[in-house]
């Protein structure tokens, strides 16, 4: 058996979403600071707010996985266009679900 909340005022969902960040390199280093010091804020507050579980960052690029537990897709979206680096980035959003090996054990 396979468990999926519904996610409609049920349990939360678990997010696994790729960001990946392109800055225009004309973008003035002032401006860029200013952004990606924005961006910290943000993700703090997200951090803080206990939806924004874990990011790992992947080494070379300008990208991140970052694990959402949100009730639904649509706060996830709110959410993720709240980040001020939203207009420069690509994202892939996958939906998770339990995997059956950790799934409760019903007697």
């Amino acid at each position: 058996m396979i468990v999926c909340p519904a996610g409609r005022g049920g349990d939360p969902i678990e997010f696994l979403v790729r960001i990946d960040v392109h800055l225009p390199a004309d973008m003035p280093a002032d401006q860029r600071e200013e952004i990606l010091a924005a961006e910290q804020v943000r993700g703090r507050e997200l951090i803080a707010g206990g939806v924004l579980k874990r990011i790992w960052r992947i080494p070379g690029r300008f990208s991140n996985y970052s694990l959402y537990d949100v009730q639904n897709a649509t706060v996830l979206h709110d959410l993720l266009s709240s980040l001020p680096l939203w207009s420069w980035t690509n994202m892939q959003v996958e939906p998770l679900a339990i995997h059956p090996l950790e799934a409760p054990v019903e007697p």
